[in-house]
């Protein structure tokens, strides 16, 4: 009796081995992705050092590998974009968090907005000044509240009830982005040219993810648009133009000026072309960057994914910090059209 017993332990130990095994092994088959962008704009190639470019691509990468850990260990696409926009946020480089612009009051003003694609959940921030990291606290906003946009000072008090870091307005202060805001003001004073910059007005941060679990996220997060006035907030923080996520057709994360891409719901236009219409997510993108915005004279660009790990980097400016990493091993980081 003892030996059947025996044998029937091992038996169920085998089978449970077996399956645990199966398991690891169907959520290594599924395939993941992560796509990554710094800002759009009409940026001239010479205008970039060799230096500064590697200086870009680096912190590229290293927010797309800090988003893959995630995703080859099976974690969520949900924390993939988080880590990945935080990334990008403590950098000076980029128009968001630590690299944010300045508003007409010589102020930092952030906002950001997260979606999970699987639940249509979301959560937005807006006008906060004090966030180390706003796309963490747009994440409580969608987990811990019955909300989905916050601004102001009540975002501020909200993140820090939810243990957001919050630190001092001067941790935003960055003299390139100070030379840039004075180089407004003098323009706007002396009238003698509209300010051109469009590394300062594109500036805006995303990321969007396909997790193994087939769950898709999108996130964005800017500093807006320098020497903004009269509390202006634009596409990034408003679910449908700047961000959009549903695990039906695509997660997108959007960058250019923000008044065109909420007139036009950029976002949930491209998924919706591929719900309604059955466009590919390359043929939704590209009308909506390419030709719809063009004709009205938008700039910008989008990044996508959709249920299938296919990866769309679209923009109709000279250059979009960008890059992607897949579980086919595809990968790479750019900034200029190649």
């Amino acid at each position: 009796m003892q030996d059947k017993t025996g044998h029937i332990s091992k038996f169920i130990a085998i089978c449970f081995l077996f399956l645990l095994l199966s398991g690891k092994v169907l959520i290594a088959e599924k395939p993941y992705a992560i796509v990554i962008h710094g800002g759009a704009g009409n940026i001239a190639r010479e205008s970039l050092s060799p230096e500064q470019i590697e200086e870009y691509n680096m912190k590229l990468a290293e927010a797309l590998n800090a988003a893959e850990i995630i995703l080859k260990a099976g974690g969520t696409s949900l924390d993939a974009v988080e880590a990945a926009t935080r990334i990008l946020e403590d950098s000076p480089l980029f128009n968001a968090g630590k690299g944010a612009v300045f508003n007409i009051d010589g102020k930092n003003e952030l906002d950001a907005s997260i979606m999970c694609g699987e639940t249509h959940n979301a959560g937005a921030v807006a006008g906060v000044t004090t966030v180390k990291n706003p796309i963490s606290a747009a994440r409580k906003v969608m987990e811990n509240s019955p909300h989905v946009l916050l601004t102001g000072k009540g975002a501020e008090t909200f993140a820090y009830e939810q243990g957001i870091e919050i630190v001092d307005p001067g941790y935003f202060f960055d003299q390139r982005r100070w030379n840039q805001y004075r180089e407004f003001i003098r323009n706007q004073v002396n009238r003698s040219r509209s300010y051109l910059d469009e590394d300062v007005k594109m500036g805006t941060v995303g990321a969007v993810a396909l997790d193994v679990h087939g769950n898709i996220a999108a996130a964005t997060s800017t500093g807006g648009m320098v020497g903004k006035r009269y509390g202006r907030i634009g596409d990034s923080p408003i679910i449908g133009a700047g961000n959009y996520a549903s695990n039906l057709s695509c997660g997108v994360s959007a960058t250019g000026h923000g008044e065109y891409f909420i007139r036009n719901i950029v976002a949930y236009d491209i998924a919706a072309r591929m719900l309604y219409k059955e466009q590919s997510l390359q043929d939704a993108a590209f009308h909506v960057i390419r030709e719809k915005l063009v004709e009205q004279g938008a700039n910008g660009g989008i990044i996508a994914i959709d249920k299938d790990a296919n990866v769309v980097m679209e923009f109709n400016t000279t250059a979009m910090f960008r890059g992607f990493v897949k579980s086919t091993g595809e990968k790479g980081v750019w900034i200029f059209e190649e």
